[in-house]
Parts: C-alpha cells; sequence; structure tokens
C-alpha cells in the first residue's frame, strides 16, 4: 500500500476516534503493521498540516494522537458554537433539559426513570452546548453525577433565574384520568366482541 493510502486511513481513524485519540499500539492493532511504521505514518501527516493551510493539526497528548483545530481559527469557532442557528435541540434533548431545569440537581439515572429512556447522549448534547453543567455528586456509593442548568441555558431562554420559569401543571385529577381508562378499556373490550 502506498503512503499516501496510509496517511488517508490513519487520518481517518484519528477522525473517528475524536477527542479521545489512539495511541500508537492501538493503531498499529487496527492497521496490522508495526508501531514504528504507525509512527512514521503520524510524522508524515503531522509534517503535512503544519505545511499546508490545512484548519487541523495532529497533535501527541500523553501518548495518545488526536486531530485538534488550530488555535489561531478559535474565534470564529467560538462564533459558530454561540450561533443560535447552530443546530437545534432534538425532542430527546428538549425533554432532558426540562427534567434537569425543574428537579435540579438531578442524576442521570432519575432522569432516566421519569422519561422511561437512556438518555446518555441527549446529556452529552446538553453539556457540549454548555446548557447544563455537572454541580456536584451524590453522596454513598458510585457517587452518581448530579447535573444543573447554567448561567448559558437562563441567557439562551431569556430567563434572570430559575424561579422565572412557568409552572408546572398541578396535580392531575385522578379521577378524571381513571375515568377516562375505563371509557377506554370499555371501548376496546366492544370493539373485541363485536369481531367474533
Amino acid at each position: 500500500m502506498k503512503l499516501a493510502d496510509w496517511k488517508a486511513i490513519v487520518e481517518g481513524l484519528l477522525f473517528a476516534a475524536g477527542d479521545e485519540g489512539l495511541t500508537l499500539k492501538q493503531m498499529a492493532m487496527v492497521l496490522e503493521i508495526s508501531e514504528s511504521t504507525v509512527l512514521d505514518i503520524v510524522g508524515e501527516l503531522k509534517n503535512d498540516y503544519s505545511k499546508t493551510g490545512r484548519g487541523i493539526n495532529l497533535v501527541e497528548v500523553a501518548g495518545t494522537y488526536q486531530l485538534t483545530t488550530k488555535k489561531e481559527h478559535a474565534g470564529y469557532l467560538k462564533k459558530l458554537v454561540e450561533s443560535p442557528t447552530s443546530t437545534s435541540l432534538s425532542q430527546a434533548a428538549l425533554e432532558t433539559l426540562a427534567i434537569i431545569a425543574y428537579r435540579q440537581p438531578i442524576t442521570r439515572a432519575e432522569i432516566e426513570e421519569i422519561r422511561g429512556v437512556k438518555t446518555e447522549r441527549p446529556i452529552h448534547t446538553l453539556m457540549a452546548k454548555v446548557l447544563i453543567k455537572e454541580v456536584g455528586r451524590v453522596e454513598g456509593t458510585g457517587r452518581a453525577i448530579l447535573y444543573g442548568t447554567t448561567k448559558d441555558f437562563l441567557e439562551y431562554f431569556g430567563l434572570k433565574t430559575l424561579e422565572e420559569l412557568p409552572p408546572l401543571p398541578e396535580k392531575v385529577d385522578e379521577q378524571f384520568v381513571q375515568e377516562e381508562a375505563d371509557l377506554f378499556f370499555d371501548r376496546f373490550q366492544e370493539t373485541i366482541e363485536d369481531s367474533n
């Protein structure tokens, strides 16, 4: 295989690894070549990034290689992240954010109990958008992370304090809910009997 092909593969691996990066050993194992050969490929790739007007660098941090943006472009990247037109929140992220806003501080397990589904990805999205943050840890075994909203959350929604959040609806009339459920099941039972 040509050096250009190896460089392209390593670049793709590093891109896919994201901010976790990869060690020489990991890349050598995936590519099924020696670590010294991977080191040569990484060196060539680093050289390519430094010589050309590219927007990314290849850096080594604590024995792990990763792709990073260039420092001189930080102002533009900040504008992208802070731009109100950048990606909107998904339904899952909005639900998770609402739960955190009203119930903070709250753990991921408590959020998942309320939503009934996993919330790892929505929490990651909200953390990346700096709408929530870690505000502490639960005492005891496991010391689960507690989440709360940020100042950016207040700014994003035009609130001065959390007290300005709209009030949650009062407790739902359980008798009304039960009557509605009974009516539904009566109709369902009639439908089954009619079809037999």
